[in-house]
């Protein structure tokens, strides 16, 4: 942690020079101002009923339904020159059995998933700069969330036990630095009785990193630079794939405007040491890489219809003979805005895929939004399998083409009352790698309300 800690004024110095504050909306991230402690409470309840037809994880078949119901209540004190923040988050699954494939990820029982201080830390490095330092356990949305977000369609979000530190400096560059211990979501027994148990850190479980950004670089587009580190191994009563991994990468991107062109470019390497799976006992030299690249046009009609082209790229093993890992690992990021409702669906993951795609945005009136995409998905590497669905090319079969996803959904936020509809429907076409598997098209729907008080 002390190097890290030791680079951040530099960084804050080379990234943070130069300009002048810019006016307007308060920055999210900028001290609360003085006064009486102020105690205000909020939350949310969601239910969504999904069903999946066709499973198509390997050793699964059939047809799959859970009705998911998520409720987080947050507490807080504003306090001035300090924050007070506790979040509760009860996370629950009903009508599932062993083909909805339940994990942690969907149930998640009475438990505190933030609880934390927030101290501001104003005029540091820089005068005129703001920053915030929170400590004790957290939730963090970075940059793209492809690698570390709070998670939104999920039932479940991630935590983490450490320290933040957000910094905002001249002209509005930011710079983000944490050193965490992620928690493990745990429950007691049968994962279908919803029963509670305490979530728990591990100090052998370590996430840290840097990001910055400028919201203009010369060409004047918004950009970013990260490092992210994890540090994980064995313990009594965890079992990991001990990944001991580095990852760098940069993003660049100009936001979508009415009658303009959009676009979004993200490359990731990774490097360091991991192994194939929890159970395996051979570390590997591991190298894998990530590349995303968007471009998007929004036009001036009825809706503001915006018409994306999408295409990614994440590395997958290429010969699990050769002491080489070279599948990407996703950290702890999201993926259900860009591949997919994830749930009991989930089918794909930032890891051994390659897939271009696109997708159509309207918002026909205010509150409403509806969403159509496709995407095709083949495997980065046929010597490696299709993650998600636990599936590999068997019998000398080099079959990359998983399948074809058709993803529909709709939104309605319901006036001032707190409350928005959702509905989707996904059908995933199967390719050659799913019927070599005997897996044949699946279907996913899901419908959810969400109360917002």
């Amino acid at each position: 942690m002390a190097p890290l800690l030791q680079t951040v004024p530099i960084l804050v110095a080379a990234f943070g020079g130069g300009g002048t504050m810019s006016a307007g909306a308060p920055s999210p991230q900028e001290a609360p101002a003085s006064g009486s402690p102020v105690f205000s409470l909020s939350g949310d309840h969601r239910t969504r009923y999904e069903r999946l037809s066709n499973q198509f994880r390997a050793g699964l078949d059939g047809v799959a339904r859970a009705l998911m119901l998520r409720t987080r209540v947050s507490a807080e004190l504003d306090a001035g020159s300090f924050r007070l923040r506790a979040e509760l988050q009860d996370s629950r699954s009903h009508l599932a059995d062993s083909v909805a494939a339940v994990t942690t990820s969907m149930v998640n029982p009475l438990e505190l998933l933030q609880a934390h201080v927030e101290i501001a830390l104003d005029d540091l490095f820089l005068p005129g700069s703001r920053s915030v330092l929170r400590a004790g356990r957290i939730t963090m949305d970075i940059g793209s969330r492809r690698l570390v977000s709070r998670n939104r369609f999920r039932n479940t979000s991630d935590g983490f036990t450490g320290i933040e530190w957000r910094w905002t400096g001249a002209g509005e560059s930011r710079v983000r630095a944490f050193y965490t211990l992620p928690v493990e979501r745990r429950v007691s027994g049968n994962i279908l009785d919803n029963s509670p148990r305490l979530d728990k850190e591990w100090s052998n479980v370590r996430l840290w990193g840097v990001h910055l950004s400028r919201p203009r670089l010369p060409w004047g587009d918004p950009g970013e630079v990260y490092y992210y580190g994890l540090d994980e191994a064995d313990a009594p009563g965890l079992a990991t794939a001990d990944r001991h991994l580095h990852t760098i990468g940069v993003r660049f991107h100009r936001p979508a405007t009415i009658a303009g062109f959009d676009f979004e470019i993200e490359s990731a390497l990774q490097f360091g040491r991991s192994r194939p799976s929890r159970s395996a006992a051979v570390d590997l030299t591991h190298v894998a890489h990530l590349q995303h690249i968007g471009a998007g046009y929004t036009f001036a009609a009825p809706g503001t219809p915006r018409l994306q082209l999408q295409f990614d790229h994440a590395s997958g093993d290429r010969d699990p003979a050769d002491g080489r890992n070279n599948r990407f690992s996703s950290l702890y990021g999201s993926r259900s805005f860009e591949h997919g409702p994830s749930g009991i669906h989930g089918a794909f993951a930032r890891s051994n895929v390659t897939t271009p795609g696109v997708r159509l945005t309207l918002a026909p009136r205010p509150g409403v939004n509806l969403l159509g995409s496709a995407r095709g998905y083949w495997l980065a590497s046929s010597a490696d399998e299709w993650t998600t669905a636990g599936i590999a090319n068997t019998d000398g079969r080099s079959a990359r083409y998983v399948g074809t996803q058709w993803e529909f959904i709709g939104a309605w936020e319901l006036g001032a009352t707190g409350v928005r509809v959702e509905a989707g429907l996904v059908r995933l076409t199967a390719g050659r790698l799913m019927k070599n598997a005997g897996k044949g098209d699946a279907t996913y729907t899901f419908a959810q309300t969400t109360l917002s008080f």
